[in-house]
């Protein structure tokens, strides 16, 4: 076909009516949707009886156990689910058919088919990926699945994206697992293989927070407010309906994923491993913590109506971080702390607090946006004796190192967001510390004081950093930074982002340029 003016002036005219049918473009109705709560009587239920003894035990306290396993997060999500009797509350960003995807969501459809009630949440920046999968599992009696802020079926995504944008700009990043209502999940994982350490080239190095106790209701009682919000919508309504057929397609095909090799690993340990065992025999080791907090945003953050700020998780949590009276030690992935976080590392450390942050390295980093965003802070926090420490990428080739405080990072990208405050109290959870998770997106986490794990974390960070990251430091006179790490007891010291060359260096470099941080 010639490109004449008459017909670029018709794929002009074409493209313009496509973005005027995507901006056109309607939601459903959400008006028809049930409400419904967590469940009230779970103290009945097999759970319930399991962890009774402990709870009178230790009255008044939260039960809590760090999963920092990809295979124990796992096995603590499934053996929950096969000893779930009333109720399983599933609330996720990402849910990938995958290995692990796959075999929960088959471990949740036979709970569904004994009677368990099963209600799932599903973020929408993915979710259209598998339509067919959600609405089947919509029309199954016992389970109900809901999509976050949802695109507009049958109109582009890519349109969508930019006639659409302030509304979906907002994403439901929150994190949570709740079976009975008296055992939760709570942390950074996602349901994917990279999160379970079931992808053999790549794995998030993560953290979980699995507790029974005072804090479980109150987890439910968040999934509550996102479930029965104006932005879930269910599944049903976004496509055509199916028929028992699809779901019963479905059900065989979570089957026979189950049988593959890629899962033989998972089923083992659904048999044989420790936290398997012990969770069967309600023997889970239990730490006890006399304070737990459940912090999250409001469902409607996106509303940003007066006084929003007061509700923002970071709000939240900020008193109990600035109280730190002689250490800080953060995890965060992305770290873009703005200026006004920034400037408040810095007075914490002036006043005598030791602030250390683990973050990605850009090597590591799979959004150079957001390493680019963090870059910009590197200087002023380290002028102010702010600890910084970056990935090391290399440590695939290292000894198969793998450390007892973030396993998998033998071959991993940091993906946990954690928080030990004077080695007495640990924040775990969903959210980064970058504007996106501060000011957009919506997250979870569980603040609790047990300086027996607050310690321990402490002391793994401090014994194993340096096979893990690289240290940064400013020099005092030229004012640039260098990259510090240690190799078979030799240090080696970098003058640029390490394992990195010239063009992505640069491209981190002009987007600093841009004004965008504030969606990073």
């Amino acid at each position: 076909m010639k490109f004449n003016r008459k017909n670029k002036w018709l794929l002009w005219l074409l493209g313009v009516v496509l973005l005027w049918t995507s901006a056109c473009a309607k939601l459903p109705q959400n008006n028809d949707r049930t409400p419904s709560s967590a469940i009230t009587d779970g103290q009945k239920t097999l759970l319930g009886r399991h962890y009774n003894a402990q709870l009178v035990d230790h009255e008044g306290k939260t039960g809590v156990f760090l999963l920092s396993s990809g295979l124990d997060a796992f096995v603590a999500r499934a053996i929950l689910t096969r000893l779930a009797q009333a109720s399983i509350d599933v609330q996720y960003y990402m849910f990938h058919q995958d290995t692990v995807g796959q075999l929960l969501l088959n471990e949740l459809l036979r709970a569904a088919d004994r009677g368990v009630r099963v209600r799932m949440l599903i973020d929408d920046i993915y979710g259209g990926d598998a339509d067919d999968v959600w609405t089947a599992l919509d029309s199954h009696p016992q389970m109900e699945v809901r999509l976050f802020n949802p695109f507009v079926r049958g109109s582009s995504k890519n349109l969508q994206w930019i006639t659409r944008f302030s509304d979906l700009n907002y994403r439901m990043h929150s994190k949570s697992f709740t079976v009975d209502n008296q055992a939760t999940i709570v942390g950074g994982r996602n349901i994917g293989d990279e999160y379970f350490d079931a992808n053999p080239d790549l794995a998030f190095a993560d953290l979980d927070l699995f507790s029974i106790g005072p804090v479980v209701p109150k987890v439910s009682a968040a999934f509550d407010e996102y479930w029965n919000s104006d932005y879930a919508y269910p599944a049903s309504t976004l496509t055509q309906p199916v028929g028992a057929e699809q779901l019963d397609a479905i059900k065989q095909r979570l089957d026979e994923a189950s049988r593959q090799e890629e899962a033989t690993v998972y089923i083992e340990a659904l048999k044989n491993s420790n936290l398997a065992q012990g969770l069967l025999a309600g023997g889970v080791d239990f730490k006890w913590a006399e304070e737990t907090i459940v912090i999250h945003d409001s469902s409607e953050k996106k509303a940003r109506e007066e006084n929003w700020e007061e509700e923002l998780l970071i709000s939240k949590l900020w008193p109990y971080l600035d109280r730190a009276a002689e250490e800080l030690i953060i995890v965060s992935p992305y770290f873009i702390p703005g200026k006004k976080g920034a400037d408040a590392l810095c007075k914490m450390s002036q006043r005598g607090v030791n602030v250390r942050i683990l973050t990605n390295s850009l090597a590591s980093n799979d959004v150079a946006a957001v390493h680019a965003g963090y870059s910009k802070y590197r200087k002023q926090l380290l002028g102010c004796e702010v600890a910084l420490y970056e990935l090391d990428e290399s440590i695939t080739e290292k000894a198969e190192a793998h450390f007892t405080w973030l396993k998998g990072l033998s071959k991993s990208s940091l993906h946990a967001k954690s928080m030990v405050i004077d080695r007495k109290a640990m924040f775990v959870g969903s959210m980064n510390l970058d504007p996106r998770s501060l000011h957009i997106n919506n997250e979870i986490g569980i603040l609790f004081l047990n300086p027996e794990i607050a310690d321990d974390s402490a002391r793994n960070f401090d014994q194993n950093i340096a096979q893990a990251a690289f240290r940064l430091s400013l020099d005092p006179d030229k004012g640039d930074i260098t990259w510090h790490t240690n190799e078979k007891g030799e240090e080696i010291v970098y003058d640029t982002e390490p394992y990195v060359g010239f063009w992505k260096r640069l491209v981190v470099n002009l987007i600093r340029l841009l004004p965008v941080e504030s969606q990073l």
